[in-house]
């Protein structure tokens, strides 16, 4: 009986130290298969962001060209999303513990990263999804590489813009990232030797989209080029409120024309008809783009409009990871790179997304340090909660309305914030405070009303975004006329 005990005892243990062997060559396996993805991912990200870099110098007028350069950032920026991811990972399962929830109320800390052996059920699910998705990543890219020799070859008989070395800065630090075929396509209309729609009518553009897509940026960068700035004689920006007050200066209007207007709202078609004929008598050859949120401005153009909309997620959190890293490598900071994913995702949930990711970079890129990157994505989580609690809306939208909204998380005080516009119940002396000095400190806050500047653009036109902040007694009864019944509970 002892022999028999002894011989499947030995067989367990045998089967045992076996099974642990294979577990272990398995994980080996597993690890090795993982950084061959790693490898050949960056090997075709290279590939792939050098012919997109060196498109986006390029004047591009073929619209398959336009399309394939499409396919190819989309592919790029999905497959950056996946390096980062798997390189998060790589670093868990070195260091040997998983990320704590910045949402999980049960934490008793935001800022720790506490070591714990992650289930089998979940780590086994969550591999399986990140193979599939590291697939995917590779398949799409090793697509458009495949067919990325003609695309290239047909790119070197394109005329290369020429770039000053403030164009590089800005190309360095991808404020236009994106937008590839959209800036093109721009260009194209502005350096069309001919009228597409007549010898003596005025070519039309309109440029439609949501609050803070980027149209106006997208104009200004191309309006910048050295080809637009020689094709025309001069370049007016006008507001659409104010547009016959044109009719009283032409005579001090000649020559090849670019009109930028931007319209708030729509226009009376015997007004604009009155504006276009003014333009047609004293400038031929001139261009006019409409800049607009109202899809039913796309009415007066001559040719197909523009239509931006919002950027892709993996596009988005491409350009805030850029922006929050500024001239540092991000590979140097894993653990940044994984909150600036929780940004990424609260910013794609929200109109206005381009303004409120380079307010969010400008005050992320002052502090690269993982507590407080954690600090600020939290207090920004809160003030979304805590407004649409309060409002039943998103703050973004809140503000575009002309509503108040609830700041308290941000500075730490009970205030709210409301658009500024400059008129006789603001003071002009009121102090400013920019967004990064309230977070970084939210003691520096004037004890009066104040105006708060949430960015400044360092590219034209360099809009400056400011906000006015008053007590939480000053708008009461603006938010009580927006939502009359609702209460303040359940506030975060």
């Amino acid at each position: 009986m002892e022999a028999a005990i002894s011989v499947v005892t030995a067989e367990l243990v045998s089967r045992f130290i076996s099974f642990l062997k294979n577990k272990y060559q398995s994980s080996l396996n597993h690890a090795e298969s993982e950084e061959k993805v790693v490898q050949r991912l960056q090997h075709l990200l290279m590939r792939v962001s050098i012919v997109v870099e060196e498109a986006d110098g390029r004047y591009i007028t073929n619209s398959g060209m336009l399309l394939q350069l499409k396919m190819l950032s989309e592919a790029m920026y999905k497959g950056y999303r996946v390096l980062d991811t798997l390189r998060y990972k790589s670093l868990q399962d070195r260091a040997g513990f998983d990320k704590v929830s910045i949402n999980d109320p049960s934490s008793s800390s935001l800022y720790l990263a506490i070591p714990f052996k992650r289930s089998r059920t979940y780590s086994e699910k969550d591999d399986k999804a990140m193979s599939l998705e590291s697939d995917g990543a590779l398949e799409s890219l090793e697509i458009v590489v495949a067919h990325m020799a003609e695309f290239v070859v047909l790119l070197g008989g394109c005329e290369r813009m020429s770039r000053r070395l403030y164009d590089i800065y800005l190309y360095t630090n991808n404020f236009m990232l994106g937008r590839h075929a959209e800036k093109q396509k721009l260009l194209t209309f502005l350096l069309e030797q001919n009228n597409l729609v007549g010898d003596h009518a005025l070519a039309i553009l309109p440029i439609i989209g949501g609050v803070g897509v980027g149209k106006k940026t997208l104009v200004a960068h191309v309006c910048r080029d050295e080809r637009v700035h020689s094709h025309f004689s001069s370049i007016l920006h006008l507001n659409g409120d104010n547009l016959m007050m044109i009719l009283d200066h032409g005579r001090t209007m000649f020559g090849t024309m670019l009109v930028v207007i931007e319209f708030a709202s729509d226009v009376d078609d015997d007004d604009w008809k009155r504006f276009h004929s003014f333009l047609i008598r004293i400038s031929i050859g001139s261009r006019i783009i409409i800049i607009s949120k109202l899809k039913r401005l796309a009415r007066f153009g001559s040719v197909q409009p523009i239509f931006l909309s919002v950027l892709s997620y993996d596009e988005l959190r491409y350009l805030s990871k850029t922006l929050a890293f500024g001239s540092v490598d991000p590979i140097e900071h894993p653990r940044l790179v994984q909150i600036a994913d929780g940004f990424s995702k609260e910013l794609h949930a929200m109109e206005g997304a381009l303004v409120a990711t380079n307010m969010y970079a400008d005050v992320l890129r002052r502090n690269l340090d993982v507590q407080f990157w954690r600090c600020i994505l939290d207090r920004g989580i809160r003030y979304v909660k805590r407004n649409i609690s309060i409002y039943g809306v998103h703050p973004s939208t809140l503000l575009e309305q002309g509503h108040p909204v609830d700041i308290t998380d941000f500075a730490l005080h009970p205030l709210s914030m409301r658009r500024y516009t400059i008129n006789a119940s603001i003071k002009e002396e009121s102090p400013s405070v920019t967004l990064g000095e309230l977070l970084a400190d939210p003691s520096i806050r004037p004890k009066e009303e104040f105006i708060l500047i949430s960015w400044e653009s360092r590219i034209p036109p360099r809009n400056t975004f400011a906000r006015f902040v008053t007590s939480h007694a000053e708008d009461t009864s603006a938010g009580s006329a927006l939502h009359p019944g609702r209460k303040r509970r359940g506030v975060p």
